[in-house]
């Protein structure tokens, strides 16, 4: 059944992964993540391949992030969700194979991760009610994990990263472009076009110069992202133990010695 929710294509060196859930907003379930994390796999061993395109059907969501009916209530889906989410966005952010999002409607949480950990993105040009980014993780009672602390940080700094994880306000297209996010924005109407033509200058570039700019990336900030994903997992586990306000204050304050 997760097979028929996202497609595998590759077309003119560019590897499609497109996710095809729309009656469930694109929400990702456990097997869903497993599937996207093989095609990233197939896509950066695949010597066709130059770049990877991560899409979705329709036109209202992108993706509503993790399935939360699959995961509520199951100790067991949470440890699986948790594990291969954090699994996908590592995986995308040190693959040689630089990865572009294709924005055209809402995304909300492992959504929005997604977006984050692309190399590059790719909007529709549309009003914050029809397309916007928002991290509803602490409003919704859900520790940030799998990388909902670390992909903001990386890509907007720390004052914006809070402002996101804090409020869980909607973040629109214009939004994003006063921070320089998007990397093209094209009317709703010419998106999958424009992308076409946009990726198709990107695949002229030398295959040595892309793939080992994007490993130099990778690699400078390695050891700094593994401890980041290790950090928002200790913190996960303890996040949910029900501990005393003065046996966290202790947790945190061995966290300073342990991480800094």
């Amino acid at each position: 059944m997760s097979e028929e929710l996202i497609h595998y294509n590759v077309k003119v060196r560019i590897a499609e992964i497109t996710i095809d859930r729309p009656d469930k907003a694109h929400a990702f379930n456990v097997e869903m993540l497993k599937l996207l994390y093989n095609y990233l796999i197939e896509a950066d061993k695949d010597e066709k391949v130059n770049y990877i395109l991560i899409k979705s059907t329709g036109t209202r969501f992108f993706s509503a992030g993790y399935d939360l009916k699959q995961i509520q209530g199951s100790p067991e889906n949470v440890k699986q969700v948790t594990e291969w989410g954090r699994k996908v966005n590592e995986t995308m952010l040190y693959i040689k194979k630089p990865i572009i999002t294709q924005v055209q409607g809402i995304a909300v949480g492992f959504g929005v991760l997604l977006i984050l950990a692309s190399d590059l993105r790719i909007f529709a040009d549309r009003p914050k009610e029809e397309l916007y980014l928002r991290l509803p993780e602490l409003a919704i009672s859900a520790f940030p994990q799998t990388g909902a602390t670390l992909l903001p940080l990386l890509a907007f700094g720390q004052t914006y990263a809070k402002y996101m994880l804090f409020t869980a306000d909607k973040v629109g297209v214009d939004d994003l472009r006063n921070l320089n996010f998007p990397t093209r924005v094209f009317p709703l109407e010419d998106l999958d076009t424009k992308t076409k033509e946009f990726m198709r200058d990107l695949v002229k570039y030398k295959n040595e110069f892309i793939f080992t700019t994007k490993t130099m990336l990778s690699i400078m900030n390695k050891r700094y992202i593994e401890s980041c994903f290790d950090l928002e997992d200790e913190c996960g586990a303890i996040a949910y133990a029900n501990k005393s306000y003065e046996e966290l204050s202790e947790f945190i304050r061995n966290l300073y010695k342990k991480y800094t």
